[in-house]
Parts: structure tokens; sequence; C-alpha cells
């Protein structure tokens, strides 16, 4: 009995404590009931709740950057900056000017050249205005500009180009109070550069760099020079090592596409004089010497052909290579260009000493086939080959005893010219012989004309060699 006395009274008190506990959640969870309540009423402005429901607002997205001071100065939100300026109304002018930083590469191969430069863009957009006290402009990074309405300036006829980005975009934004706007960029542009090689490279060539709007037509936008000619500076340490910097200049003109209308575009002129000293050396000069190497083989002996016609053949290959060498760095083009003019002329030169060559050793030996039947028709010239036995009849010849001095060595080059006269007045002093061999009598003019033609091509092909050069440095200089 004791027992069931306990648990009866142990379970009273069980379900005692959990009736407090359920009391005590039930008054809380009308406490958070009623306190919501109370908030949503606040947000209402503290009129009553609409049925239907309670009205929730919507928490700010935190994933937005807020507006800097200087974006809520210039009031970056009020405003369409996809527009231009003053949309609707007449076009809006924007001033350029551009500080030339180098003239990097300028390409023959590829026709096209390299250039740094600073560009800026002045105009004004009165939706950037701002109050100021001082008048004391802002500056800003290539952060507001993705904000606000930039000019869309390309490069026509560029090949490639960038905005340099080191350490940052070098990129700049500069606003005044009443909403004038200076925008800065430095750029490296390649553009293209259509280029008159015939005279190359004595050439002076004038290459363009051109500005001009993608979108907007002259209806919407005016380009100028900001300040004409003098919106154009340049760096006095600019200095390229094949071309001499003549001068830059600007022009604008306008450009029409049959698609879109009218667009304002800019140009950027310098002319670039070639510096021919370096072609000198590594073409002009080569080329010279090879030629009058070819000469000298007018001064061997035409009996010397294992000397004549190595150095021939020598210096033809040569000038071949010289010429290979020169057109290997240049584009091809379709008409000729001056230095191929000198180089093809100075082959021809060589060419033709070796053609002179051949042409003596020719004849020669037509000379010699002739003299050798004049030999046997003539009994007295048994021993002409022997000097040692050289005794002619003196009632055959009309000529006395002969000696080794007075006919010399038949068949030596430096006696040539004896031996021949020796041979034709025994054929001409004896009038039997005479009517032999009237024929044969050519063989005496064709002996003398082999040694002519090395004697007046040592005169000739270097007159007619400095003539060329005379007129053509006239001419392309």
């Amino acid at each position: 009995m004791q027992v069931d006395a306990v648990l009866v009274l142990f379970c009273v008190w069980l379900a005692g404590a959990a009736g407090k506990i359920a009391q005590s959640r039930g008054h809380k969870l009308e406490t958070y009931k009623q306190s919501r309540l109370r908030r949503e009423t606040r947000m209402d402005g503290g009129g009553g709740q609409k049925s239907g429901g309670p009205i929730y607002k919507r928490s700010p997205d935190m994933t937005k950057s807020p507006m800097t001071k200087s974006e809520q100065l210039l009031r970056i939100e009020d405003h369409d900056f996809t527009m231009r300026p003053a949309f609707g109304g007449p076009p809006i002018p924007v001033g350029v000017d551009v500080q030339v930083e180098s003239l990097d590469t300028i390409s023959e191969v590829d026709m096209d050249f390299t250039m740094t430069l600073y560009l800026r863009h002045y105009w004004k957009d009165e939706r950037l205005s701002f109050p100021s006290t001082n008048n004391q402009s802002m500056t800003f990074d290539s952060r507001l500009v993705k904000k606000i309405w930039v000019p869309d300036m390309f490069f026509v006829h560029s090949k490639r180009s960038f905005i340099h980005d080191t350490t940052t975009d070098n990129v700049m934004l500069r606003v005044y109070p009443d909403g004038n706007v200076l925008y800065s960029l430095r750029v490296t542009v390649t553009a293209m550069c259509n280029m008159d090689l015939s005279r190359f490279p004595l050439d002076t060539q004038t290459c363009s760099l051109e500005i001009e709007s993608y979108a907007y037509t002259d209806d919407d936008l005016m380009l100028y020079w900001k300040k004409g000619n003098e919106s154009l500076n340049t760096d006095d340490r600019i200095s390229l090592s094949q071309f001499l910097i003549q001068k830059f200049h600007t022009t604008t003109k306008l450009a029409f596409y049959s698609s879109t209308g009218w667009y304002n575009r800019l140009y950027i002129h310098f002319t670039l004089r070639r510096h021919i000293f370096f072609f000198l050396l590594q073409t002009y000069f080569p080329a010279t010497l090879m030629v009058m190497l070819s000469w000298v083989s007018f001064w061997i002996d035409r009996r010397a052909v294992p000397a004549r016609v190595p150095l021939g053949i020598t210096t033809v290959l040569t000038m071949s290579t010289i010429i290979t060498g020169v057109n290997a760095s240049m584009p091809r083009v379709s008409y000729i260009k001056a230095v191929d003019i000198y180089l093809w002329v100075s082959f021809v030169f060589v060419f033709l000493s070796v053609i002179e060559y051949a042409a003596v050793n020719y004849l020669s030996t037509v000379q010699e086939r002739k003299e050798r039947k004049l030999r046997e028709r003539l009994p007295c010239t048994c021993g002409i080959g022997n000097p040692d036995e050289m005794m002619i009849d003196p009632q055959i010849t009309g000529y006395g005893s002969m000696d080794i001095n007075t006919t010399g060595n038949y068949g030596m080059p430096e006696n040539g010219g004896r031996q021949e006269r020796m041979l034709a007045q025994v054929a001409l002093n004896d009038p039997q012989i005479t009517s032999q061999v009237k024929p044969s009598r050519g063989y005496v003019n064709i002996w003398i004309d082999t040694h002519a033609i090395d004697k007046y091509s040592r005169v000739v092909f270097p007159g007619a060699y400095i003539l060329f050069n005379i007129i053509y440095w006239s001419i392309y200089s």
C-alpha cells in the first residue's frame, strides 16, 4: 500500500510539471507573434493591417557595390549614360590631341608600322557637372569610365592595338565642375602603311594613322583637332634605325560608308626618309666590287682557261647570292625597285665578262684552225713551229736569215703578234703563194681581233659601268 501511494504522488508531480512547461511555451509563442505584428504595423506607417496577410519589405541587395561619394556628387544614377550628351540636338564636338611617345617599327614586308601614343579627348557633358566652390576638377581612373559616356574612337586600318595596363590601366578621366571632360589613354597601335618601293632603298615614305568614331556619324559627333597642327606633339628622342623622320602633320576629312553614312576622320601623317648607308655597305659596294673583279679576267692571258673561267663563274654566282639575299627581305611586289635595277645591271656586266672570254676563246680556236690550213699550204713554213730551225730561203720570201729573237716562239702569247706578221709576209711576198692563200688573208685580221677584244674590253666595260652609275645616282639620289 505504501508503494502504491508513492507512485501516485510521483505521477501527480510529473503532470503538474508538464503543465507548467506547456503554459510557459504558449506564453512565449504569443509574445513573439505580438512583437512581430507590432513591427509590421510600424513598417506600414502605423496604419491598420490589410486583410490577406502581412506585407514584407525586401531586404537590400548586398551584391551591389555602394555608390562612392564622387559618384553621388556626379549623380551617376540619375542619368542614362548609354546616350550621348545632348541627344537629339546638334552633334557634340569632341576635340582630340595626340602625344606621340615612340615610333617603334616600320616593316616593308608586312607594310605596316607600330606607334605608341597618348590619345586625349575633350568634350562637354552637362550631366557630369557638379557644384564646386574652388572650381577644382576631379580625376578618376578606368573604373568610372565604364559608368559614363565616352567617345567610341577606333583606328582605321589597324591590325593590332591595345591599351597599356602596367601597373594599372593607363586611363585617366578628369571632370570639371562645368561638365567639361578630359579622357586620356595610352595606346600602342599597329596600322597599315601602303608603301611605294619603286625607289627602294632611295625612297621616302608617308604613312598615316587614322582616327574615327565607330558608331556616331557627323550628325551626332563632330571630331576635330583641338589646336590644329599644334594638337600633334612628338618626343624629340624619337628615332629609327633605318629612317629619318622628316615631319609630322595632321588633316581632317570626311569618310563615307554606303550603309551608315558620313563620319569625321582625323589623320596623323608622318614622312620618313630611308638611310642609305646601310644598303651601301650591304648591297651596292659588294655588287660594285664583284663587277670590278670580273674585269680582272681581261688582263689574264686568253689561253689561261683554268684562271679565267672560274673567275667568271665565281662572280656570277656571287651576284646571284646578293640578289637573292636582298629580295628575301623584301615584299613580293610586281614592279621593279631601284635596287633591282642596280643589281641586275651589275649582274649583266659580270655575265658579259664571261661571254667576252667565250668569244675570245672561240675566235682564237677559229684562228688556229685557219693557221693550220695556211701552214699546210706554205712549204716554207715547215720549220716555223720550231724556232731553233727557223731558216727561210731569201729567194722565196725576200728575207734573210732569221733567228729566235726575230721570229719569236710560235704559240706564245707575248710573241704571237710577231709570228702572225711573219706568216702573213711569208704568204704575201711570194707571188705564187699569194694566189693560193688569198682567201686565207682574213686569218691575220682574226688574230689581231682576238687581241683587240681584251684590249677594248679593258676600256669599254669600266667606262660603260661608270656611265651607268652616273645616270643611276643622278636619277634616284
